[in-house]
Formats: C-alpha cells, sequence, structure tokens
C-alpha cells in the first residue's frame, strides 16, 4: 500500500503558491529550506539466532525557531534521510498552523518491524535511542509514535533514554502508556480531528454528513477512530482497508464488529465483501479518507479517485501532481496542515502535563484538542475566504507567516 514520491520540490512547489500571500524574506525562507540537522546512524543488534545486523537509522530536525523539535519515529522497509528532511518540514507547518511553541523532526529506522521478534524490536529500539541520547531531550527534540511504532516502543524509548542519561524526564517521548505518564486521547486525536475537520468544512458549505459515503484507507489506529466519529454524526462507513486487504458493505458496515473481526483475524478482509485497497480508493463515494501512510493518492492513480471529498489523516497523502489532477476535476482536499493536527495537540497537550507532572482528565483532554483544532479551522477558513484560495495554500501561507515572525525576532548569528 506504501507508495513513493515524496520530494522536497514537490513541497516547495506548493510552498511557492502560498508565497505571496505570506509574510516572508530571504532570510526567513531559508530557515525554512534548509533543514537544521540530519543524523545518519548505523545500529548493530544481536538478532535471535545469535548473528549481529546492522540497521540504518535517521533523525532529522527541521526546525526550533518556535520551539523544541518533535516528530515521529517510523520503522518501515526504505526509509532514508530525504522522507525524514520532508516529513520533518510538513511537522514544522502543522505545528506553525496549530500555534503550538513547537518545531519539526522526523526519524526512524529502515527495517521492516513484522520480520522482527519482540525482543530484536526493543533492542534495535534501544540501540537507535541510545546512538541520538545527546540530541533529545524535552526541551531539545521530542519523540512520538509514527509508522510501524506504537506505545510499548515508545516505552522502551523512555526507558533507554533514562538508562543513559539517568533522566527521568517523561516529556521527551510522547505517546507513551498511561502509566508511564501518557496522555489520554493520544491514539485517537489524529483520527477524530480529521473527521471533525470534514464535518466542518461540509457544514459550510451547506451539506450534512447524514448518510454521506464514506471509505476509508487505513484503518489502524487514526482511521479507526475517524470513521467511528463520522458514523456517530450519522455517515455511511461503506469500505475500509488494511495491510491485508479491504471489505465493502453499501448500506454500511457496523464498525463495532469490524473492530472484533480485525481483532480476531488480524485484517479486516472477510467481514463483508471482500474487495482490494486499491478499490477502496476507486470508490464512488462522497468522502474518501486517506489514513494510511504518504502518497497513497499519487500521479498513478489519481485518475481514478470519484470522491468529491479527500481527506488527508496521514502526513502527505495526496502527491502535489495528484492534487493539481483532483483540483481540476472539482475536487475538494482538505488537507494534513488543518486535518490530521489533532495528533500533533495531544503530542503537546502531554508534553506539558509531563513537564508539570499534572494530568488531565479523557474529558478536558478530548476538549482542548477540539479547541485548537477548531482555532485551527476558524484562521484556515477566514484566511480562505478573505484571499480567495484553497485550504492548503491558506494553510501554509499561515504557517510560513508565524515561522517569518519567529525567524525575524531571532536574527541570524554573524
Amino acid at each position: 500500500m506504501r507508495a513513493s514520491g515524496l520530494n522536497w520540490q514537490g513541497l516547495m512547489e506548493q510552498l511557492q503558491q502560498a508565497l505571496p500571500y505570506s509574510e516572508v524574506n530571504d532570510q526567513s525562507l531559508a530557515y525554512f529550506k534548509y533543514p537544521k540537522r540530519t543524523l545518519s546512524v548505523n545500529l548493530p543488534v544481536r538478532m535471535d539466532d545469535g548473528t549481529v545486523r546492522v540497521f540504518r537509522g535517521y533523525r532529522t530536525v527541521h526546525s526550533t525557531a518556535r520551539g523544541p523539535s518533535t516528530g515521529g519515529v517510523r520503522f518501515t522497509p526504505g526509509l532514508n534521510a530525504h522522507e525524514c528532511e520532508v516529513l520533518a518540514a510538513i511537522v514544522t507547518l502543522k505545528a506553525a498552523v496549530a500555534d503550538l511553541p513547537l518545531g519539526g523532526a522526523k526519524g526512524g529506522v529502515d527495517v521492516d518491524p513484522q520480520t522482527l521478534s519482540p525482543h530484536e524490536l526493543e533492542g534495535l529500539t534501544r540501540r537507535y535511542t541510545s546512538e541520538l541520547v545527546e540530541l533529545i531531550g524535552p526541551s531539545e527534540d521530542i519523540l512520538s509514535p509514527d509508522v510501524g511504532t506504537d506505545q510499548q516502543v515508545m516505552a522502551w524509548i523512555l526507558d533507554a533514554y533514562g538508562e543513559n542519561t539517568g533522566s527521568t524526564a517523561g516529556g521527551m517521548v510522547v505517546g507513551k502508556p498511561l502509566q508511564l505518564g501518557g496522555s489520554y486521547g493520544s491514539k485517537d486525536a489524529r483520527g477524530r480531528s480529521a473527521a471533525l475537520v470534514t464535518a466542518r468544512v461540509l457544514a459550510e458549505r451547506g451539506e450534512s454528513l447524514e448518510r454521506a459515503r464514506v471509505a476509508v484507507y487505513g484503518f489502524g489506529d487514526v482511521g479507526r477512530k475517524a470513521a467511528q466519529t463520522l458514523a456517530a454524526q450519522g455517515a455511511l462507513v461503506v469500505a475500509v482497508s488494511d495491510q491485508n486487504g479491504a471489505t465493502f458493505d453499501s448500506s454500511g458496515l457496523d464498525l463495532e464488529a469490524l473492530s472484533a473481526h480485525r481483532e480476531a483475524h488480524g485484517s479486516v478482509q472477510g467481514f463483508a465483501t471482500d474487495i482490494t485497497p486499491t478499490e477502496v480508493i476507486e470508490l464512488d463515494v462522497d468522502v474518501l479518507m486517506l489514513a494510511y501512510d504518504y502518497g497513497s493518492v499519487n500521479a498513478g492513480n489519481a485518475h481514478a479517485v470519484r470522491a468529491r471529498y479527500v481527506v488527508e489523516a496521514a502526513n502527505r497523502a495526496v502527491l502535489p501532481e495528484a492534487e493539481r489532477f483532483l483540483k481540476g476535476q472539482g475536487v475538494t482536499i482538505l488537507p494534513d496542515l488543518v486535518a490530521s493536527i489533532g495528533g500533533l495537540v495531544v503530542n503537546y497537550l502531554e508534553w506539558v502535563q509531563d513537564a508539570s507532572n499534572f494530568f488531565w482528565t479523557e474529558a478536558e483532554i478530548e476538549r482542548a484538542i477540539d479547541l485548537r483544532v477548531d482555532a485551527a479551522v476558524n484562521t484556515v477558513t477566514a484566511f480562505m475566504r478573505t484571499r480567495d484560495v484553497d485550504m492548503r495554500t491558506a494553510a501554509y501561507a499561515i504557517a510560513l507567516t508565524r515561522l517569518h515572525g519567529a525567524a525575524v525576532m531571532r536574527g541570524v548569528y554573524p
């Protein structure tokens, strides 16, 4: 399901469209064009059979202009430094749109975690953390879950950091288990915000979610929560996919029963009518929710998209060349910088809770997420109306202006 095509040029082309609407100069733009640093490390790990295998790991810090950097740790085959740099820049933009005092980062290891035993995965995680230990921390660079990692991996990172530094600073990693200083809502926030932004955009266009047909590409934590939230507002989730297949029901899927089926069988396949993940993208629906990874809709399959709204619940889920085509077809794109900011917001809230050692209830967290997501949508939609631009251009322009303000205030070292 994972597509190639993530590149810096595509990001810069879209940013160029936002420049006329933003406050930038050569200095602030230079800060954005060049990541602060990219680290590449070799990670020797003793495997269960006694052999030593060397993995390649990366960590990019794109910006610290507005605060410490933060971003996911992904364990995925084919990961490289360039991918980390582009995704880190997107986190910088997203934090600025959400008006959070954070910059962007991204990293991980070129590995398929499914090929490792739990013991091998733990060893790799601890080795990766140990190689980064001098550069990460609650005031420097904050790690979070991403593709191929979860709360357990974050717990290992926290422990390895503590062993290396003697520190108990929980805020160096977010997305942790609740027992280790994690926050309520960390698994659900990105899917919840994608659904809330979708409902908001449809409502502003005079449309209702009632009986709206939705297809979800990627039924993990993000896709599941997005589907559940939309269904609770009356939408019909007619298809979902995962790494092993997809299922379809024109009358709407029973999501609770589907989740139980996936838990029992390891896949959504076999629940209703089996289809392929490719067919999920091609369904004639009102909303296509992209909740898997970047490049899900690209130049190779954009022509087959028939949804009226495409929502990026995953970063960079629609590549620039695909977006140009879809906009020409009248499709509305709800970009990652707005639709999926709930995940970054809840990570920020966990970081704040760890720093203060004061933790909020689940209801308080959900309210805080919703308020910040709603505030970001208000800012972006107001900009869209006054400047007559699409949502991505508006979000980029707002982010660039906020980053410009931070860069100018800080100045350049002589």
